[in-house]
């Protein structure tokens, strides 16, 4: 072995000890986030957090789903109208949106406005040492600032995909009449036809856990934020992009899951 191939080799243990000491790191700060539902119930903070969470995203979560919906209804009536099954539309965006498009886009858009606000604030309380004062005053700092957050995103994202699911579905239909003149009657009944009730609960599982990545992912990092000014943004940066990566990463796992339960 040469000096450097040597040295790669340092550097690859190096980076994988930093990952597996940050992971562990995580995993303890998830569960404390978690188990705090237990030690101070539901209260006026994690209401307050679902109306952020939730309400302020409403719009931007319609809007995905109406365009996603557009989209896929103008895709697959050509794609179908060549196999003169034009009526299986409505099955098949039905079916992608549920079970992937609406957990996972809609994740990735609430992160982006709910998460990385998440993690600037915590950050920014964390350099101004706003989190030391609340250990100070005998205050459990994750208890009050981050369960909250993580409890609101579990319950709230995934009633925000089912409000894409209900947009997308629409809208995909409203495409069908239009251009293919396909009739409610017969688009409902391919849907039914082709999906069951628990592709939407699996759509809805996956909102779920991906509320609870974004949401402890962005506390995480502001919780732990440092250098100033420049780390609130660094802290915020490395929020979003480590999210979008890991709600992918997990999507797969927890689809094979569901696929392995089937």
């Amino acid at each position: 072995m040469n000096v450097t191939d040597y040295t790669i080799s340092n550097v690859i243990k190096k980076k994988l000890k930093e990952l597996t000491e940050v992971f562990g790191k995580y995993l303890i700060f998830l569960s404390h986030a978690l188990v705090g539902i237990l030690k101070t119930g539901p209260n006026k903070r994690v209401i307050e957090q679902m109306e952020f969470v939730g309400n302020r995203s409403l719009f931007i979560i319609i809007l995905a789903g109406a365009m996603i919906g557009g989209i896929f209804g103008l895709q697959l009536g050509d794609l179908f109208k060549i196999f003169g099954a034009e009526s299986m539309m409505g099955a098949a965006a039905a079916y992608t949106i549920t079970k992937e498009l609406a957990p996972v886009i809609g994740a990735m858009l609430v992160t982006g406005r709910a998460g990385s606000s998440m993690t600037a604030q915590i950050a920014t309380m964390r350099i101004n040492e706003q989190i030391d004062a609340i250990k100070v005053m005998g205050v459990d700092p994750i208890c009050y600032l981050v369960t909250p957050r993580v409890w609101a995103s579990a319950l709230m994202l995934p009633v925000l995909a089912a409000i894409f699911i209900l947009v997308g579905v629409s809208v995909s239909y409203l495409i069908a009449f239009l251009f293919y003149d396909i009739n409610l009657k017969l688009y409902i009944e391919k849907i039914v036809w082709v999906m069951r009730t628990r592709d939407v609960i699996e759509g809805l599982e996956k909102a779920l856990v991906f509320g609870v990545l974004y949401s402890s992912i962005g506390c995480f990092k502001g919780f732990y934020a440092k250098g100033g000014a420049k780390g609130v943004g660094s802290s915020t940066t490395s929020a979003v992009v480590t999210a979008f990566i890991v709600i992918l990463v997990v999507d797969f796992a927890v689809t094979y899951v569901q696929y392995k339960l089937k």
